[in-house]
């Protein structure tokens, strides 16, 4: 049979180490070719996992029966809607946008094409954290989570290759990690019905969320926090007591269990429970929190 055909778009640091080696070492697809803003990134890239460089985007969705974004959310988007018509199957990246209209015509436009698409949100397809994430969320009972990501990709002297993401500057760590907690909150407690949210020091932003369920969560976001700081996890409390979502690593692995998903949906025709329609609630909720900020930085 033949291999499903895929193909990345981005030539940046995540596309260089996690994206492209994961799929150059599937043994279930041919990495069918890349594109990038720079074609000269895009030329190295490709040489260095025997694929081939696109200058046409259109002629990568060509060639293509999927295609893997590794672009800033709000380039990543309009591409994306453009894939789907082609006829492309989509492994989108977080946040699928930053812009709810965005967002929501990437859905639309996947719908109304009939593709498969996934958001690697990283903890959903981790080893060790994707089956604890459907543990807790059959087993049910929760009233509380406290959550926190603090990167330090911008505190002094970091040496980050994604420091030097305009986006990530921009936006922070609300639009950054904050897609990788909410991508657990959502199952495990239910749908936000609202939303409380405040800034603190750098580009820290604090939400509390009422969920569905009548849980309520906690979360404190950054990617401004000093090094010696730098911590991310997630507790939930209940009628089980507590319990402590383990730790997680292994981003090509990730990636690699989030290209089976995409393939298992496009296969099935089920839509699996992280594609384009979650990354568009995922927009809305962090759009409303940005909206409802109070304060500034300190």
């Amino acid at each position: 049979m033949t291999k499903p055909r895929i193909g990345l778009l981005g030539t940046g640091p995540w596309a260089d180490r996690t994206h492209a080696p994961a799929l150059a070492g599937h043994p279930g697809v041919d990495f069918s070719g890349v594109w990038g803003r720079r074609p000269e990134a895009a030329a190295a890239l490709a040489a260095a996992h025997g694929t081939r460089a696109y200058d046409d985007v259109d002629a990568l969705f060509e060639a293509s029966d999927a295609v893997a974004f590794a672009l800033p959310p709000d380039v990543q988007a309009p591409l994306a809607a453009r894939a789907a018509a082609a006829g492309c199957h989509l492994l989108l990246d977080k946040p699928v946008a930053t812009r709810v209209t965005l967002a929501r015509e990437t859905a639309l436009a996947a719908e109304k094409a009939g593709v498969a698409s996934v958001v690697f949100c990283t903890l959903r397809f981790a080893e060790r954290t994707a089956p604890w994430i459907e543990e807790q969320t059959a087993l049910g009972g929760w009233y509380l989570a406290q959550a926190h990501w603090l990167g330090a990709l911008f505190s002094p002297g970091s040496t980050s290759a994604y420091a030097a993401s305009p986006w990530r500057r921009e936006k922070g760590g609300l639009w950054d990690v904050g897609p990788h907690v909410l991508s657990v909150l959502l199952p495990v407690l239910g749908e936000v019905t609202g939303t409380t949210a405040v800034a603190g020091p750098a580009d820290s932003r604090h939400l509390l969320l009422r969920h569905a369920s009548g849980a309520g969560s906690s979360t404190t976001l950054s990617l401004g926090a000093p090094a010696r700081a730098a911590d991310a996890g997630i507790t939930l409390f209940g009628d089980h007591g507590r319990a402590v979502m383990p730790s997680w690593a292994d981003a090509v692995g990730s990636f690699g269990a989030a290209v089976d998903a995409l393939l298992e949906s496009a296969r099935s025709g089920v839509a699996h429970p992280c594609d384009a329609r979650f990354g568009l609630r995922v927009t809305e909720i962090l759009a409303d929190a940005e909206a409802r900020l109070v304060g500034g930085p300190v």
